[in-house]
């Protein structure tokens, strides 16, 4: 329940004068900083900036109970005093302000304010508001897996008995649906996270009560079981020092996650793109002023005896660290234009490399089966070798009451893809998750953050959205935004696509061009099961975020069938495989569409001679330009089928690219086969109608060989 603090006796505090002093020194710094940023863009040597003025004092009081190097960090932009206090440095801050190449947070990508430091286990902050707390949330989850699992994970986690993750946020940014899915989990888990909410009432000019329910966030989260919740003042430096010690040790003991409801101030507008004169009056800012922390710590420290002059000479001392940091960070060079590209994806793992090109020696166990079959066998296989992945979505368990597991036959996956898993590597390693998509993203990326490798699962492609910030603002740019510093190497594997009579508006979407649009993603849509195989084995083993789709329509038919090619086998990214060899019209073809294409071809040449030869893209970023030159430099005629909407589909780009790089190897337009612009409907014949069927195909085939 939420407790409201009091002011208590010096004695009781346990803050020294010394201590005093180096937080107030701290909080001075930061502000200094501020105002210096603040002055470097009014004279356009820096391109932006946001303040931290006004929330220091609960930022040193927090960094005094926590562990740089052994806890962990998600911030927001305003945790300037907070960073210092952890260990980062005036010269760090001025280097992003800047876009310095030598900026340790993100050498040059992000705007100010936006931290990041190995060394000191701060994770990158990003702009989007309210991701943060699911990756905390992941990443607290990943030091209690890890010690359950034993070493090496323990040790590849850096998993600490005692530590805690702090993260941070304004108070608009608890509106945001992640924050909820967060405490939830957080409080099931019992994870140790210590949430910070510094509120200064203010959303950039939307104010507390719009946001908030009754104004008072730690009223509405009092019912979480487990969360201890505190109030302070975080303008005081004593009563937010006290204050989270408690939460920090309540966290720290094991006993769950704690929240500190610390109300602050904003002296200084949203950023500098604003200006709180719009909607602040005269006297709401002088009211403020008056509960500035650098004046209230001044206060007290002048309360213990601290003179004039002492107050002179740490102002002197930080002005002159503040001047030197700027020279330096103004004279340091910005990032030459040709990193624009770097760390995209792992410098050190190429997915399209040959080293996981073991598709021409497979060594087939069994007989054939189905492509569900063969991605359960990989999975399990990987499993084995590697026992950091974790296997985690909806459904995905045999049965989340293991007591029970004995005498029941178990789910594992609505699709039966993840059936025994749990069976066989326990509730540590595979387990269900809430059902909610942003939640298993958020989880995967901070426990990927930590050496795990998550194989989550999105249970149906058409409800993926939910989590397209994670995917889109957090895990595909993760190592691009922090430099290579961080990395969360996460395979989302989702199910997707129609021919399922009666799958309709909610249960057929295919839409992997709005992925491949992400840079830093991998997407892959096998057509078969040995490809399914040795897509996903290579997605597990490389070092960078991996869509893996698999058609529902694909998981059991005959024609698609094969043996298990054993446990090395392993297909490069971006290597397209010629399913049909033709002579006069290249298909460039994807999921369903590879069998449809086929079927297609062959009716067309027992009918008409023409000979079309079928290209299996495999993956679709990257996807192998190689192989279509070389066919369509022989055929001169080149079609594009996809299963997504023709508009803005797959084929747009890879005609494009044709038509950028093959043009003079061009007898006839390039054709595109694809779905309706509409969505899938229920009724089977309109469904059959709004999709692309072989007839579709043939008559395209037809069409530009006679051209």
């Amino acid at each position: 329940m939420a407790t409201t603090t009091k002011k208590r006796p010096q004695a009781e505090t346990g803050l020294d004068l010394d201590t005093l002093k180096r937080f107030y020194r701290t909080m001075l710094l930061a502000r200094r900083l501020d105002d210096k940023e603040i002055q470097l863009k009014q004279q356009n040597k820096i391109f932006f900036q946001i303040s931290g003025a006004g929330h220091e004092a609960v930022q040193v009081a927090a960094a005094a109970h926590a562990r740089p190097g052994y806890d962990w960090f998600y911030f927001y932009y305003r945790d300037r005093a907070f960073t210092l206090a952890l260990g980062m440095t005036p010269l760090d801050h001025m280097l992003q302000a800047v876009g310095a190449e030598a900026d340790p947070s993100s050498g040059g990508r992000q705007m100010p304010s936006h931290w990041g430091h190995r060394a000191l286990n701060i994770v990158s902050t990003s702009s989007p508001t309210g991701t943060q707390f699911l990756q905390a949330v992941g990443t607290a989850e990943a030091a209690v897996r890890a010690r359950k699992l034993g070493d090496p994970v323990r040790e590849t986690a850096q998993a600490k008995d005692d530590e805690v993750v702090f993260v941070t946020t304004g108070d608009g940014t608890t509106s945001e649906g992640e924050f909820w899915e967060s405490l939830n989990s957080a409080c099931n888990l019992k994870v140790p996270v210590v949430y910070i909410v510094e509120d200064n009432e203010f959303a950039i000019s939307v104010p507390v009560e719009v946001n908030t329910a009754g104004g008072d966030i730690s009223k509405l989260v009092a019912g979480f079981p487990g969360l201890l919740v505190l109030k302070c003042d975080g303008t005081d430096l004593e009563d937010s020092w006290r204050v989270m010690g408690q939460a920090v040790a309540y966290a720290r003991a094991g006993s769950g996650p704690a929240l500190v409801h610390a109300k602050v101030i904003r002296p200084y507008s949203h950023s500098l793109s604003d200006d709180e004169r719009f909607y602040k009056t005269e006297a709401m800012r002088s009211d403020e002023a008056t509960r500035d922390p650098l004046v209230r710590a001044a206060a007290l420290l002048r309360a213990r005896g601290v003179k004039d002059e002492e107050f002179a000479a740490m102002d002197a001392d930080v002005a002159a660290e503040v001047q030197a940091a700027t020279d330096e960070a103004l004279a340091s060079p910005q990032p030459d234009p040709s990193t624009a590209m770097r760390y995209l994806f792992s410098p050190d793992v190429d997915p399209t490399a040959e080293q996981f090109d073991t598709e021409d020696d497979p060594r087939f166990s069994g007989g054939e089966t189905t492509m569900v079959d063969l991605i359960n066998a990989t999975l399990k296989d990987e499993m084995r070798r590697d026992p950091r992945i974790v296997v985690f979505g909806e459904d995905v368990a045999d049965c989340s009451r293991e007591d029970v597991l004995p005498d029941v036959k178990g789910k594992g996956g609505v699709f039966k893809v993840t059936a025994g898993l749990q069976r066989e590597f326990g509730g540590t390693r595979v387990f269900n998750s809430p059902l909610a998509e942003a939640n298993i993203i958020g989880r995967a990326i901070g426990m990927a953050l930590r050496g795990f490798k998550p194989v989550v699962e999105i249970q149906f492609f058409d409800y993926i959205w939910p989590a397209m910030m994670q995917i889109r603002g957090e895990l595909a740019t993760m190592r691009y935004r922090s430099n290579n510093t961080w990395t969360s190497p996460v395979v989302i594997r989702t199910t997707y696509g129609g021919y399922l009579k009666g799958g309709s508006i909610y249960h057929s979407q295919t839409g992997e061009s709005i992925f491949a649009h992400c840079p830093g993603l991998r997407v892959v849509m096998p057509s078969n099961a040995v490809d399914a195989a040795g897509l996903l084995r290579t997605a597990i083993r490389c070092e960078d975020p991996v869509l893996f789709l698999e058609h529902k329509h694909l998981y059991r038919q005959v024609y698609n069938k094969g043996a298990y090619p054993g446990p090395n086998f392993m297909i490069p990214f971006g290597k397209a495989r010629t399913v049909r060899p033709g002579k006069d019209v290249t298909i460039v073809a994807c999921g369903a569409l590879v069998q449809r294409s086929v079927v297609a071809a062959k009716a067309v040449e027992e009918r008409t001679g023409i000979s079309a030869e079928v290209i299996d893209l495999r993956t679709v970023a990257p996807f192998d330009m190689e192989a279509i030159a070389e066919s369509v430099k022989r055929t001169n005629r080149v079609i594009v089928a996809h299963e997504d909407s023709l508009a803005w589909g797959i084929g747009s780009e890879i005609a494009a690219r044709i038509a950028d790089d093959l043009f003079p190897w061009l007898d006839a337009p390039v054709k595109r086969v694809a779905s309706m612009d509409t969505w899938v409907a229920y009724a089977p014949q309109v469904e059959r109608a709004i999709l692309p069927e072989p007839e579709d195909v043939a008559k395209a085939i037809e069409e530009i060989a006679g051209y």
